[in-house]
């Protein structure tokens, strides 16, 4: 059975114009004697009716910090009406569709309301539908518990569902259509020249997503890698093909031979503070900071430690929270805010001697000072002031011939 998951972001979703789109590339696969599963985000963004975000609005109107059994419960819905709205075009376009919330696709979660994890996938249901001829469209970013409690699986949720689900059904590829035409080498509105990327590896790809790509979300990256699943990531209603995500990258014909750059794409995160810790008579206790840290939901980053002191970043919106929670141990913290983070992701440069030298060399260029540092064999990040991000992601972009 040649079976393809599709996704569809909540932003190809939106108007009866874009669904039509949906419809049409479903129709293709159908005419193409593929049996289809669809999997949807909640119609639009913040401000339409049925987005995730408007939902959770209205719910922090009655409640700051509502029950997470009940807001699961809530936030749930924008998933079903999309599945439910879909399922009805798909049908007058004359094509057999039927919509399935998660619990009923089958996706069985832990108990994490809010960020649950997917345990298993009870696939019978969905199997039965696709061999009585049916398109099956599930609602995504949920599931359920064994004990029967609806949870969500956190941002980017309908990713994760739609790989998952793949995996279980063995599926050949999963297709993830938004509103960005692929991966591009960097963001375009910040750099105009950025080139789309047409083949990837999954760990470079993983990175970018990471390290601030807003393509699709790490976890379903890793699900993707973990079961060896071609992931196509393109624009709704485009021709082009966008990007193929696989182990190997594939030759397009033209440069087969030609060698493979050292930099894949530049990606940038802005809205950072940087944490200093510093010193006291009785030493830092590391552990205990970290402890604490994770105990309130909070990620760090691009973490610097040494006898003097201990450096990290977190986002700027949790300034407050982490020195209340850094000065209740006694420590004294000094936070700044204004940064950003810039990393350079590549498979090219394992190995490669003189990729950290043309970083610095392209920085200066662009009067951009480097705060800190941080590495892998797949990547470089630094740590800059935010007003620098453009005139930064440009300057490297050109030094590692992305334009071209």
């Amino acid at each position: 059975m040649h079976l393809l998951v599709q996704k569809y972001g909540g932003s190809s979703l939106v108007t009866p114009e874009l669904r039509q789109q949906v419809v049409t590339h479903i129709m293709q696969a159908h005419k193409e004697k593929k049996k289809i599963v669809v999997v949807v985000s909640a119609l639009g963004r913040w401000g339409d009716s049925y987005a995730t975000d408007t939902i959770l609005d209205f719910l922090q109107q009655i409640s700051a910090t509502p029950p997470l059994r009940e807001k699961d419960l809530l936030l749930a819905c924008g998933e079903q009406i999309a599945a439910a709205v879909l399922a009805v075009e798909v049908s007058e376009a004359g094509y057999a569709a039927v919509a399935l919330t998660g619990w009923q696709a089958g996706i069985i979660t832990d108990g994490t309301y809010g960020n649950a994890d997917i345990i298993r996938i009870k696939k019978e249901r969905i199997l039965r539908l696709l061999h009585d001829g049916k398109i099956v469209i599930v609602a995504g970013f949920q599931g359920i518990t064994e004990d029967g409690e609806i949870t969500t699986l956190g941002r980017g949720g309908s990713d994760t569902s739609a790989v998952a689900l793949a995996a279980a059904l063995e599926a050949q590829r999963v297709e993830i259509y938004s509103d960005v035409d692929a991966v591009m080498t960097a963001d375009p509105r910040l750099v105009p020249e950025a080139k789309p990327i047409q083949n990837i590896g999954y760990q470079e790809v993983l990175q970018m997503a990471r390290e601030g790509a807003k393509v699709i979300h790490p976890r379903a990256v890793d699900i993707a890698l973990q079961y060896n699943i071609p992931l196509l990531l393109r624009k709704t209603g485009a021709e082009e093909m966008g990007t193929l995500v696989t182990h190997q990258r594939v030759s397009d014909g033209r440069s087969f031979m030609a060698k493979a750059k050292v930099v894949t794409g530049i990606t940038n995160v802005s809205g950072l503070a940087q944490v200093r810790v510093l010193p006291d008579a009785n030493g830092q206790q590391l552990e205990e900071i970290l402890e604490k840290l994770w105990a309130a939901d909070i990620s760090i980053d691009l973490i610097s430690l040494s006898p003097q002191e201990k450096m990290f970043t977190v986002f700027a919106v949790e300034q407050e929270k982490v020195e209340s929670i850094l000065s209740s141990l006694g420590y004294e913290v000094q936070v700044k805010r204004g940064y950003a983070k810039i990393t350079v992701v590549g498979s090219g440069m394992r190995g490669i001697p003189g990729v950290m030298a043309r970083i610095v060399t392209a920085l200066n260029r662009a009067q951009t000072p480097i705060l800190q540092t941080a590495d892998s064999h797949l990547n470089i990040s630094c740590l800059i002031p935010e007003s620098n991000v453009t005139a930064a992601v440009r300057a490297l972009h050109l030094e590692f011939g992305l334009h071209a």
